[in-house]
Order: C-alpha cells, then sequence, then structure tokens
C-alpha cells in the first residue's frame, strides 16, 4: 500500500507514544492546533530485571537493568488503541504514529529483528535481554574506549565531552562480546529500542540520527573505524559493519509505512506514515515549542537530560554529545545529563523514611514526598548544615563516570529527614547548575530554562531551581510531553507540516517564565553551591578514589 497523501495543516490526528523505563504512554494529538484528545498507559509487565531474571530466577550482578522486549508490544497492542477510544474519533482519522524512547536502550536480534531473548536456547541468558538506558555494568568497558581514543587522538572524542559513557552502545556491546561471546555471535543486529519498535511497525530496520548521533559515536558520516575497534579487541572489528550500520532518518522523516501486521496489532489504518525514532528527552523540545538556540529543555523524571539548541559547534568537556540534527534541523544539538533525579526522592522516600512520617502522611492524606517538601520548606536556605551530591546512580555529565556514589556531609543526631531530603532536593538542581554553567563556558548559551516532567508538579523544586541555576523557568503545558513530540514528529511525516519548526509552531505550547530566581535566596544558595563543588571536584576529579575502592570491594565480596 502506498503511503497516504496529506495536505498542509490537514485536519485529522496523530499517535505518539511514549515508551518510558516502567510504561508506554500513547497519546492522540490533534493535527491542527496540538490539542491531546486521549491518552492510555500501559505499565510494562516486567518492569525493569536489575535483581533477578524474570525468566529463570536468576540473580543479576550489581549495575544490571534489563528489560523484555515483548513488554513494550503490549503498549502498542493495548495503550494505542486505548488511546484512540478514549478519543472518541474514528481510526482511519489517525494518519501517521511516532515513537521515542529512553536511550541507550538496546538488545541483540537475529537479522529479521527477533530480540535473541525470545529464542527458547537463550531465554536464560541475561546478555540476551534488552539492556536499559540505566545499565551502567558496562564502565570498565567506557573506560577502555575513552583511554584508547585519547591514547589514538580519535577527533570524535571530543564531540562526546571527552569521555563515552557506560550507557552508550559501544561500551555495552563490547561488554556483550566479552561476557557472553556466544550471545554475541549470534547477535546479528545490535538494535537502539528506538529503531527496534519502528521496525515492529515498518517491517524495515532503519536507523534514527538522534541515537545514532549521541548513542552509537556516529559524527561527519562515520563511526569509529575498524582499526580502533579491532585495538580494543580483535572479535569487536567489524561490530559496526556486522550488527550495527543501516540507513539512517533524519528526525521529522518517514522511516516507512505501518504493515498490516502492526495495523491490525493497533488498531490503526494500514499505510499511515511510521516517522523516524526518536529519544525521549530530545523529542520533547518541539512539544514545549522551544527549538530555538538557548532554550534549554530539561525532562525531569527518576533522571534528567538536558537538551540545547546552538547555531554554533564547540566543545564543552563533561556533556554527552553535540550532534548536527540531533534535535531539530540545521542547528547542532548538544545533549548532558543527571543519572539520578527522582529515583534519588524515591529512595529516600521508601528507605529511609520513619515510620512516624509515614504514617502521619497517610493519617492527612498526601504522599510521604509532599510531607518532606512541605517540611522541608519552611527551612531558610542552609538550615540544615547540609549538602549532598547527586551521584546515586552514577554521573553522566560532566564527570561522565557511574562508579560515583551518592554523598551526604553535615549529618549530626540532630539532622531529620526532611533536612536530608532537601539536601538531596538541593544537590539535583546543583548538579543541574553545573551542567548549565559547563554549556556556557564552553560557548553554548543557555537563556530559558524549560522543564517537563513528573516533578514539575513540586512547586517547591521548581522555585528551588530558578533560585540555584538563576534562570526563569518554564512548564511545558502537556503532562505527557514525550509523547506530543513524537506526535509532532508524525504531523511532519506524514505530510501535515514541512518541518519540526513549523509543526512546533503550531503544536507545542508551555508556560513561560512560570518560576523566576529570587535574588535573596540565590545568593545564599551561592555558598552551598560552593561547597557542592569542592565535593564534585574531590570525589569525583581524583582527590579520593574512596567511592570506586568501595564499588571494587563490593564486588569482590558478592564474588565470595
Amino acid at each position: 500500500m502506498s503511503p497516504r497523501s496529506v495536505t498542509a495543516h490537514a485536519l485529522g490526528y496523530v499517535v505518539g507514544v511514549d515508551f518510558g523505563t516502567l510504561s508506554g504512554r500513547a497519546v492522540v494529538v490533534r493535527v491542527a492546533d496540538g490539542a491531546v484528545v486521549g491518552s492510555a498507559v500501559h505499565e510494562y509487565a516486567h518492569g525493569v530485571m536489575d535483581e533477578r531474571l524474570a525468566a529463570s530466577g536468576e540473580r543479576l550482578p550489581p549495575d544490571w537493568a534489563l528489560q523484555v522486549p515483548g513488554d513494550y508490544v503490549d503498549v502498542l497492542r493495548h495503550a494505542v488503541p486505548e488511546a484512540v477510544s478514549a478519543a472518541g474519533i474514528a481510526a482511519d482519522e489517525v494518519i501517521g504514529i511516532g515513537t521515542d524512547f529512553t536511550a541507550c536502550t538496546v538488545l541483540p536480534t537475529l537479522e529479521d529483528g527477533t530480540p535473541l531473548c525470545e529464542l527458547a536456547e537463550l531465554a536464560n541468558r541475561p546478555h540476551a535481554y534488552v539492556k536499559l538506558w540505566k545499565h551502567h555494568a558496562a564502565q570498565r568497558h567506557a573506560d577502555r574506549i575513552n583511554q584508547l581514543a585519547h591514547e589514538r587522538g580519535e577527533p570524535w572524542i571530543s564531540r562526546y565531552g571527552g569521555r563515552i559513557s557506560s550507557e552508550w552502545e559501544f561500551a555495552k556491546g563490547l561488554q556483550l562480546l566479552e561476557e557472553d561471546p556466544e550471545v554475541y555471535a549470534r547477535t546479528d543486529r545490535w538494535v537502539e529500542a528506538a529503531d527496534w519498535i519502528v521496525w515492529q511497525l515498518t517491517g524495515t530496520y532503519v536507523r534514527n540520527a538522534c541515537a545514532t548521533g549521541y548513542k552509537a559515536i556516529y559524527q561527519d558520516g562515520h563511526y569509529p573505524s575498524e582499526e580502533f575497534l579491532a585495538a580494543l579487541h580483535p572479535g569487536f572489528t567489524d561490530f559496526v559493519s556486522r550488527k550495527l550500520a543501516g540507513p539512517i532518518a533524519d528526525l521529522g522523516t518517514r522511516a516507512g509505512i505501518l504493515t498490516a501486521a502492526a495495523a491490525e496489532l493497533t488498531g490503526l489504518p494500514e499505510g499511515i506514515a511510521v516517522c523516524a525514532g526518536n529519544v525521549d528527552a530530545h523529542v520533547t523540545a518541539p512539544a514545549a515549542g522551544a527549538v530555538e538556540p538557548g532554550q534549554l529543555v530539561a525532562i525531569m523524571g527518576t533522571s534528567t537530560c538536558h537538551v540545547v539548541s546552538s547555531e554554533v559547534l564547540t566543545e564543552v568537556p563533561g556533556i554527552c554529545g553535540v550532534v548536527h540534527g540531533g534535535i531539530v534541523a540545521g542547528l547542532w544539538g548538544y545533549e548532558a545529563g543527571q543519572s539520578g533525579v527522582g529515583d534519588i526522592f524515591a529512595w529516600f522516600t521508601e528507605r529511609n523514611t520513619p515510620p512516624a512520617y509515614v504514617d502521619e502522611a497517610r493519617a492527612r492524606g498526601i504522599s510521604v514526598h509532599d510531607l518532606l517538601t512541605e517540611k522541608a520548606a519552611l527551612q531558610p536556605v542552609g538550615g540544615h548544615g547540609l549538602v549532598a551530591l547527586d551521584w546515586h546512580s552514577g554521573n553522566r555529565s560532566l564527570l561522565v563516570d557511574h562508579e560515583l556514589s551518592g554523598l551526604v556531609v553535615g549529618l549530626t543526631l540532630a539532622t531529620r529527614p526532611e533536612d536530608v531530603y532537601r539536601a538531596l532536593l538541593e544537590a539535583t538542581a546543583f548538579g543541574a547548575r553545573a551542567i548549565i554553567d559547563a554549556l556556557r563556558d564552553g560557548g553554548v548559551p543557555v537563556t530559558e530554562l524549560v522543564v517537563a516532567g513528573g516533578l514539575v508538579k513540586n512547586r517547591f523544586l521548581m522555585q528551588l531551581y530558578s533560585d540555584v541555576t538563576r534562570l526563569p523557568i518554564s512548564i511545558v503545558a502537556s503532562t505527557h510531553a514525550p509523547a506530543v513530540g513524537s506526535a509532532i514528529h508524525a504531523a511532519v511525516a506524514a505530510g501535515a507540516y514541512p518541518d519540526v519548526r513549523d509543526a512546533a509552531a503550531a503544536m507545542g505550547r508551555r508556560d513561560v517564565a512560570v518560576y523566576q530566581p529570587d535574588e535573596k535566596r540565590a545568593t545564599a544558595y551561592d555558598a552551598l553551591y560552593a561547597q557542592y563543588l569542592a565535593l564534585h571536584d574531590h570525589f569525583g576529579r581524583g582527590g579520593s578514589d574512596v567511592m570506586h575502592e568501595l564499588r571494587r570491594i563490593r564486588r569482590e565480596a558478592e564474588a565470595r
């Protein structure tokens, strides 16, 4: 079937699907104005496997995080038709579908896209499964990639702030080769989940330019050379040519059309446009109408990803990467991030809050988060006498080291739970400020902080971020921003708009400068930030190796 023909600003709807860490969300969006008319969420049946492999019960090593690809297909099977039903529209009014994913979330497949974990003989092999973005067990492999790149003077390493992350495709691929060479040998394709889900919709393997640039070290038309890969490991020489490479689609372009099988799965019309995959953070910028230089979009959830576009190419130490067209066409897209934000707050409330606080929150009918925030907000800046490091899931930017760990300094017998909770909130804001300062120091202007994600509901946290960063904070209007961003790209792929900028102008929106920095509080936070930086550099830049040593001791203990 040939692609459906649509005209500019055509009446109709597009579907956006956001595949998150624990669930997938589908939205139905009106092409004319970006209004969300229906949505549905489907939880992953297997969630995140970070302790045991579901198929066998085998205990997983530290820092592993796996998923089951069938859970993603279930989102298409359930959430998409449910969203269309909730929208109250006919399925044939949908002209396109777009998707986004966490990244780097990657899986090994056969040539036809069959995940290796779905083969009976490999179902009990952890390396046959999806490695989620927060799978950090490839740190030593990333370290070797970085060391060799600098020794050889590889030009691409500077585009990634000088260090490749353990989260990315090459580090995880090298881990697969060295820890389970049999599964590596069975791997025909090493696929970003963002591209795998598009493969399920179109029947065609197409890599998206965003993940390929940021997560697969693709710069100026080239991946790392075979000479470089051979120097890492002889068996890794043909990793790109045999397992990785494929056609690359620019963002907003059509990767293919919906197959008959995918139409039956989703309930959508066969032959509609399927746009190239995308990364959840980057696709959010159009949903916010924030696609111009200087507008830094922070997607705050379990982790935070920061993306900003610029007209200039520059090297910023410690960022995740810079890719031409990585966010919108014609501009250089810069990415940075924090591996733990909401996860840190959840860890504290779930594992460190006294029963009395839990009982009080239950009696008042509010969450423990709300109770702790309420109590923390009563303090003056610095009143708790604490400063923390936000490295409970390692450091994605600017140190790019997932062997680092969390820290709280200043604890006394008088310290209360709300004191620690506030210090953790502040630590994540300080981490964001460090990233913003690095971008500015590197020559990338940041004039507006645009926030999306579930944490925007915490007004105290948003004001804290504005005070710490000294930036006005705008809030993305949609609570489903990544999914809306995917729908915007689908509208472009379907031909309803000429490009993502025009589509974002019509379909994206944000509430501008909802929060403004308070100079008195900002000045008080400067003193705490100075202490944060001192700890940041001491533990992260060689002053003390205690965090790495503790990781080593833990691994040795668990191996005994």
